[in-house]
């Protein structure tokens, strides 16, 4: 036996190697593991633009360290300068209602109201409305005007000897070039705690009155995307030098109704000036080489620190982050695919902190650039931001947490489910930041974002289970289950309640009004309200008869030939082409779920094994294969569990930014990245009775962790 089994356990437990019982394994040396993935560019590649930012605010520069050459990007990686705060709407000159867009459904015997995109004159016009309005702003254009010898404006091929390192300890920019011979050199860093960029840039091109900086306001596209390049509409908005002092200005930006400012400071003699329509150009003195400056964008009017604050915010903060919750280090294990697997764990931390930490729920490209008109798709919370607890950082994931208690955004919840004659609070899809419902003929089908807010309570309460918590999150919990438990359709003839009909699975691939049972959402259905009962039984307040009604009757998982069906109204999930496309979210019963009991280990094997083999992969998105990666974990296939999250599929491309590329439109995906952390969080930590070091890890890796959580 051995001497210490305390020490042994706590050893195996955190994923440390065991140099001897006698002596406690080192910490890992955080600063060295995240520096040795520091990105590094000698190229204009425009998928390879590089963030700053502080979760709520992020500004996407070029190879020149600010945003030159949008123009240039806007087909790669766009030079997004967006918020959580900077949204507009375009008038509603035409009355539309919201009302045009709702539908009446025959599900069940009844008449249920869902908001879609009808088709019909007017009222297709209605729902486009409310689809694209509002929409996230492009806030500004922040770049150089880089003059060469003969005066004309240098263009991105006119740059030489070109390389740009992004720190991610630091959260630090360094940017290199030569224009005609004249090196440039820059630091670009993020305020933490201000919407702000700041710059340093020293060159002999500033003596010789050949490098500017101009500031541009785009006009908002209301598009599905907006890249920040469209300058039409000069007349249409109104841009102005509100303020202007030594060494600082203040800039209005007014859209319709909408305003905001951006504040400018610079610390060496300079003049600011109006340029070209909405472009206001900061032109140095010829009296040095170096110029720091900064711009803070803000919905009501606020000074910029200058760049030396910024840049010391920076360096404390940025470090701050990554001292605190979990670390993996993959550095002694010899499979060239650990070191890969390490930088995307690295760099995925880095930008969903940037990209996705603040009180709002994310959208899909983070604060780059829009997709679905900049809106928050709730679904997707999950993939980016559960991983923040299993993390050690739980306050990161609770920061969105607010959101769901606004009284705007709960308002709109409830009157979801009214309508549509249910109980509690129906999470929205498709929204926004005060909580408004986009129409979609799929989102507003969608399930599975209703059990994510008791999954996040569960993870806040197992990082402090305390009666605070409970208090702080008991009555969203509660009623989230009442809509869970008054959702299900009672059949009387099978003694059963079924999900459906009106649902789209996580599988989008499936008719509405024809869909009842898929496999993911009853398991995520009995989870979600187990634990909701368990909150209850916590407070030392009653089960709620109901719910157990509801999980002792719900359907069971339906399968076909020994394995699980997507769905139990789809009998050809395997052998109708279409149905092997899209997420194979039936993975997800046991992998983002733990074992609830409703699933057979040895038929989802046989499920793992058949989507392994038939899937069409080349058809399915970024976080299918943290997905896959985590059933291979829990069903103790640590070699498949790491196949998974580096297949070679166009879609789980991982960018020299860390950033997770899908396609030409979504060149950028957050619910890869957020994914991929909490499939190895999983393979290290383990899940709950998980009994087994590194469950996901491969027997010939060595991996040193701490800080990780288990998951459920």
């Amino acid at each position: 036996m051995l001497p210490f089994p305390n020490l042994l356990s706590a050893l195996l437990l955190t994923g440390l190697a065991l140099p001897g019982l006698a002596q406690k394994a080192a910490p890992i040396d955080r600063k060295a593991l995240v520096e040795r993935h520091k990105v590094v560019l000698t190229t204009t590649d425009t998928l390879s633009s590089l963030s700053v930012g502080n979760g709520a605010f992020a500004f996407t520069a070029d190879v020149t360290g600010l945003q030159t050459f949008p123009e240039y990007y806007e087909k790669g990686v766009p030079l997004g300068t967006e918020s959580e705060w900077g949204w507009h709407s375009f008038p509603n000159e035409k009355g539309y209602t919201f009302e045009q867009s709702l539908r009446d459904y025959d599900l069940n015997g009844r008449k249920v109201s869902y908001a879609v995109q009808v088709k019909t004159p007017g009222n297709k016009e209605s729902g486009d409305y409310f689809r694209a309005n509002p929409h996230r702003l492009q806030l500004g254009n922040l770049g150089f005007v880089l003059l060469k010898k003969n005066g004309q404006r240098a263009t991105i091929k006119d740059l030489r000897n070109l390389r740009q390192e992004l720190n991610p300890w630091t959260g630090e920019i360094r940017s290199h070039f030569t224009l005609e011979g004249t090196p440039v050199d820059v630091i670009t860093v993020g305020h933490q705690q201000q919407d702000a960029v700041a710059a340093r840039v020293e060159s002999e091109l500033l003596k010789a009155g050949r490098l500017q900086v101009a500031l541009r306001f785009p006009w908002p596209t209301a598009g599905w995307a907006d890249m920040g390049t469209d300058y039409s509409h000069a007349d249409q908005h109104k841009s102005a030098i509100a303020a202007q002092g030594k060494g600082s200005a203040r800039i209005s930006h007014q859209l319709d109704t909408t305003t905001y400012y951006a504040a400018l400071s610079w610390q060496q003699p300079a003049t600011l000036a109006a340029g070209r329509a909405h472009e206001f150009i900061l032109t140095p003195a010829k009296t040095g080489k170096v110029l720091e400056f900064s711009c803070r964008f803000s919905p009501q009017a606020a000074p910029a620190a200058t760049f030396a604050a910024t840049r010391q915010n920076s360096q404390q903060q940025w470090p701050a982050f990554w001292r605190s919750g979990g670390a993996i280090d993959f550095g002694g294990t010899a499979d060239p695919r650990a070191k890969e697997l390490e930088r995307r764990i690295v760099l995925s931390q880095y930008l969903t902190r940037l990209q996705g930490a603040g009180a709002v729920p994310p959208q899909e490209t983070g604060l780059v650039l829009n997709s679905w008109y900049g809106r928050p798709h709730l679904e997707m919370h999950w993939w980016h931001s559960a991983h923040f607890a299993l993390w050690g950082r739980p306050e990161l994931l609770e920061k969105s947490l607010t959101w769901y208690a606004r009284p705007d955004v709960r308002a709109v919840a409830a009157g979801i489910a009214k309508r549509q004659g249910y109980q509690g609070v129906r999470w929205q899809k498709m929204t926004d930041p005060w909580g408004q419902e986009g129409p979609s003929s799929v989102g507003a089908f969608l399930l599975w974002q209703q059990p994510h807010f008791i999954y996040f309570a569960e993870e806040a309460y197992r990082a402090h289970p305390d009666q605070a918590t409970l208090a702080l999150y008991q009555e969203r919990v509660n009623a989230t289950a009442e809509f869970i438990a008054s959702f299900p359709f009672y059949e009387k003839e099978k003694d059963r309640y079924i999900l459906g009909k009106g649902v789209i699975p996580a599988q989008e691939r499936f008719k509405a009004e024809e869909t009842f049972n898929p496999t993911f959402e009853l398991v995520y259905w009995n989870w979600a309200l187990t634990t909701a009962q368990q909150w209850r039984v916590r407070q030392g307040l009653a089960r709620n008869a109901k719910w157990d009604e509801v999980l002792s009757k719900l359907s069971k998982l339906p399968q076909a030939q020994g394995v699980y069906l997507a769905a139990e109204s789809a009998p050809d999930s395997y052998t109708n082409p279409e149905y092997k496309t899209d997420h194979p979210s039936v993975l997800a019963a046991l992998g983002v779920m733990p074992a609830t009991g409703q699933v057979d280990p040895a038929v989802m094997r046989r499920t793992f094994d058949l989507i392994w083999k038939d899937w069409s992969w080349d058809k399915t998105w970024g976080w299918d294969f943290p997905m896959t990666s985590m059933t291979a974990t829990r069903l103790g296939l640590p070699d498949k569990a790491v196949d998974a999250l580096l297949m070679k599929v166009q879609k789980n491309t991982y960018l020299p930014s860390g950033h997770n590329y899908q396609e030409d439109r979504l060149p950028i995906y957050l619910p890869g990245n957020g994914g991929l952390l909490a499939a190895v969080a999983l393979m290290c930590a383990g899940y709950d009775g998980c009994k087994e070091a590194n469950p996901g890890i491969p027997k010939n890796w060595k991996v040193k962790w701490e800080g990780l959580s288990k998951m459920p």
